[in-house]
Parts: C-alpha cells; sequence; structure tokens
C-alpha cells in the first residue's frame, strides 16, 4: 500500500498539528475485531469511528475472504471517516472475521507519517496468515528488537508490536494460539491485543490488564473493542471485560477462555476515567461520565472556590465542570464554546495565524463572563501551553477573576504504557509546585484533584489504599511494569516500582 501524498507546500502548515490542543496527553490506539458475521469489515469500520478519539493519525482493516482465500487490508493516513466510508475501499474487504485499528504512535515513528507502521500487522507463518492489533507499548522492545536483529529478523515497521510477530515466528509451539502465548511470554509492557486467523478472532490483555479490552455479542457473531462505546454503535450487547492476563478465542464453535500467565494484582490505568475513555462508556461497571462527575464533585469538595460561575474546558471537563457544580451550588455556565468543525486547515504560518491557533477551536463566551469571577474545570495540566492561553481569552473576553480546577493530580511522571507523554523535563509539574504552577498560569488560584479524591469518585472509598489498585504512574511515579529499555538507556530514574 504506498503512502498518502505528503501535505502541500512547505510554505503551508497544518493548524490542527499547531494548535495548543497537543498540549494532552494522545489516547494511544483503538482496536475492533469482529467475528462471524458478514461482510464484519463495515462494522470493524463503524467501530473504529466510535474510538476516533483514541487515534487519529491513521487506521487500518484486515479482512479473510473465503471465497479467495485470501487476506485483504487497508491502511491509510487521517480519519476513519475520510478512509473506511468509500465503497471502493470496503469492497475489497470482504468476509465474516475482520479486525481494525486506529493510532496515534507512541512508539516507532512520531507523527504517524509512516504507512509501514500502520496497523493491524501481517504476517504470513507456517500454519496461514496471522494479523494483530495493539493497544498499548512494550517497554522492553528495543531490546527485544536488537536481539531479534542478531538472529536474523527483518523488521518491516519501527513499531514495538513487531516484534511479536517474529517472536511468534520463532516459537516451536504448534498452534497459532500457542505461538502468541510462547511470544508474549517474552516481552514486557501494557497490551491489548486483537488478533484473526482464518477461522477465528483472538483478544488477550496483559497481566495487569493496564489497557482495556471488552467482549460483545454480534447476532450470532462476536466483537471485540476498546470500549463499550463501539459496541453500541454497531449495535452489539456488551458481554463482560476480557480480564487482565486472560486470552479469549472465538471461533464457530463460540468463545473458549484460557489465563497463559501467573495472576497479578491488576493495575488498570486509572487516566482512562479521567480522560481518554469516551464518556458513554462503562469501565468495570461504572460510567465514565459517572466518574468524572464524580471527581469535579471530589474536587469542589476538596478545593472549593467563589465565583460566579463553574465553566468547562470542553469538551473533556464538562463532566467534571458539571460534578463541580452541583456539589458548590454554583451555576454551571458555557463561558467556552467549542468549534466543532475545525479539521486539517492548511494556511500560510505567519506569526498572527500561528497565535489563532486556540481561537480556531475555542471561543469565550463574552456576553456571559464579562465582569464575572471564572472557574474554570479542565482534565489536566501537562505543559500549561493551553491553559496559558485559555487564560487569556478569557481575561480579554472581560472576566473579573480566572480561576483553575483540575480533574487529575498534577502530572508529574511520563507514561511508558502506550500514552504519549513528554519527557519528564518537560511536565509543568515536575518543575514547579502548585502554587509556582499559579503564578506561571497567572491565574487567580490553582487547584488539583488528589489522588485519594480521584480513587473515591471510581468507587474506592478507601482512598488509594483501597483495592484494586490502577497504575497511576503519570501521577504517583509508581510504575507496576519496570520500563526496562529506558532504564537500561539509564535515562530513567524510578522512584518506585511496586
Amino acid at each position: 500500500m504506498p503512502a498518502s501524498p505528503e501535505p502541500g507546500p512547505e510554505a503551508q502548515i497544518e493548524i490542527e498539528a499547531e494548535t495548543p490542543f497537543d498540549d494532552k496527553l494522545h489516547e494511544e490506539c483503538g482496536i475492533f475485531g469482529v467475528f462471524g458475521v458478514q461482510d464484519a469489515a463495515n462494522f470493524v469500520a463503524l467501530g473504529l469511528h466510535a474510538l476516533q478519539h483514541r487515534g487519529q493519525e491513521a487506521g487500518g482493516i484486515v479482512a479473510y475472504d473465503p471465497v479467495e482465500g485470501r487476506f485483504n487490508s487497508a491502511r491509510r493516513m487521517g480519519y476513519v471517516r475520510d478512509n473506511f466510508t468509500r465503497a471502493e475501499v470496503m469492497r475489497g474487504l470482504p468476509g465474516a472475521v475482520s479486525i481494525g485499528h486506529v493510532r496515534y504512535s507512541t512508539a516507532g515513528g512520531k507523527g504517524g507519517t509512516a504507512i509501514r507502521d500502520v496497523q493491524p500487522l501481517y504476517a504470513e507463518f507456517a500454519r496461514g496468515g496471522f494479523a494483530l492489533a495493539h493497544n498499548g507499548n512494550l517497554t522492553n522492545a528495543e531490546a527485544l528488537r536488537e536481539e531479534l536483529i542478531e538472529r536474523g529478523a527483518i523488521f518491516q515497521s519501527s513499531s514495538d508490536t513487531e516484534c511479536i510477530l517474529h517472536l511468534m515466528a520463532r516459537s516451536i509451539q504448534r498452534t497459532i494460539a500457542e505461538r502468541m502465548k510462547d511470544a508474549l511470554r517474552r516481552v514486557e509492557g501494557a497490551y491489548s491485543l486483537i488478533a484473526m486467523t482464518r477461522t477465528k478472532l483472538i483478544g488477550i490483555r496483559d497481566p495487569l490488564g493496564v489497557r482495556p479490552l471488552v467482549l460483545g455479542k454480534l447476532g450470532d457473531g462476536w466483537v471485540l473493542s476498546s470500549e463499550t462505546c463501539a459496541l453500541d454503535i454497531v449495535g452489539a450487547e456488551f458481554v463482560r471485560e476480557v480480564e487482565p492476563g486472560e486470552m479469549v478465542v472465538v471461533t464457530r464453535e463460540g468463545v473458549s477462555s484460557e489465563r497463559p500467565f501467573p495472576a497479578a494484582r491488576p493495575k488498570f490505568c486509572i487516566f482512562e476515567y479521567v480522560y481518554f475513555s469516551r464518556p458513554d462508556s462503562m469501565i468495570g461497571g461504572l460510567s465514565v461520565y459517572e466518574a468524572r462527575r464524580r471527581i469535579g464533585a471530589e474536587l469542589a469538595k476538596e478545593a472549593p472556590v467563589e465565583a460566579d460561575y463553574i465553566c468547562p474546558v470542553p469538551d473533556s471537563g464538562t463532566p467534571a465542570a458539571i460534578g463541580f457544580s452541583q456539589e458548590s451550588g454554583i451555576p454551571f455556565a458555557m463561558g467556552i464554546i467549542r468549534n466543532q468543525y475545525v479539521g486539517r486547515t492548511f494556511i500560510e504560518p505567519t506569526d498572527q495565524i500561528r497565535n489563532m491557533g486556540v481561537r480556531l477551536k475555542l471561543n469565550v463566551n463574552r456576553a456571559l463572563i464579562r465582569g464575572k469571577r471564572v472557574c474554570l474545570v479542565d482534565d489536566s495540566v501537562v505543559r500549561g501551553t493551553t491553559s496559558r492561553k485559555i487564560r487569556d481569552m478569557v481575561l480579554d473576553a472581560g472576566a473579573k477573576e480566572v480561576h483553575f480546577r483540575i480533574a487529575s493530580p498534577p502530572t508529574m511522571w511520563s507514561c511508558f504504557y502506550g500514552v504519549d507523554t513528554p519527557e519528564r523535563s518537560k511536565l509543568l509539574a515536575h518543575n514547579m509546585s502548585v502554587k509556582e504552577m499559579a503564578a506561571y498560569l497567572q491565574v487567580d488560584s490553582l487547584a488539583f484533584v488528589s489522588l485519594d479524591g480521584l480513587y473515591r469518585a471510581t468507587g474506592h472509598e478507601g482512598g488509594r489504599a483501597a483495592e484494586p489498585q490502577f497504575c497511576d504512574a503519570c501521577f504517583s511515579g509508581d510504575y507496576p511494569i519496570p520500563p526496562s529499555d529506558r532504564i537500561a538507556k539509564g535515562d530513567l530514574k524510578l522512584k518506585e516500582t511496586v
């Protein structure tokens, strides 16, 4: 599959890449698979559309055509809506088993510019074809890659996921499923995987269950998905979550389950509740929307404010702002409006245009906030660039005071489990205290929800000491899986490994 054409002349820029919305923790990847349904790839395309928030750089679909006896794939740069709604593309993906992937690069080539890194990845083994889609990050991928290359492996991508394929190729196990288990015993890190053969759909989560994966029923067929919201769009019924360390294998006979890894204490990523997952998804029996609303309520208890309005930074701050308003009794108001129709716009890169980046997506409701004390609720602060520009916009619109309340603890550590975060030295909370951050952002007050408050909002009344624990390494520095590659290079000093 040839790569998509490069962007226009050098004199143009892609505004979306220049906006301060890059000052967020990006959403890893999304995976979706269907078995036992005619034209399964069409359902996969719909599922990927629902998971687009988890990765906007590229997407791919693989399907098996039993008539021709071959695997077909389509991999494209950009959004699902721009690539997998075309009849000519979908006609080339017939069959009743299919998997797909939407990508934000967290390992391999940054920026999503290499078509070779777009998943699902495909390989031919002695016992047939195999396609694989991965959400997460392998923390020992560099060491594995070096070892495999020394032993003669020829890599076709820069993706850590390809290590799994090479390990499977070298396994002496007889079946594809056994080779997959054999390979995964060599890897470290976080992964939810969906794979397919001619006759099987396979789903598996790492032993700690860091990344999500759910099982659904679609008529006589089956669905695997990163989130429940994607089940809804195809009309599938939620069955259950794939459990940490579990492998499910779907065939014509139904679904079988096994646990190929030693039992471990779950460490699900708590940031899925804060930002990554769609608010209409369910995690662990709890609505993501409700969890975010509760986070806002906890924040109001921990860090009250005197303000005229509680205003979300849309869209991810909205549920927390509603909870803050309900708990505090301060009116909720849409003081900032988001333009939902800003896409990839190419324009001349003058300084004036560069500085307009945030205004392409956000505009202040001037008539509402003029002369008012405004409390803005956002999901996180990473580098602080977005927060400063939003603060400037609100003050320019005539606000009397600007306060910030953040629905997560300070982000002080980098993530190595499938979330694209800056180096720790670039994280604002690593370099400054909360008081110093408030001065840097030039706001009247700044406060973050506590880690205990975050746990309580997700149903753990005892706070962080309650079971089950989450992976909260980006806040606490307690890494449940040692980032082996980074430790080996000497560029990471751990606070604690738990």
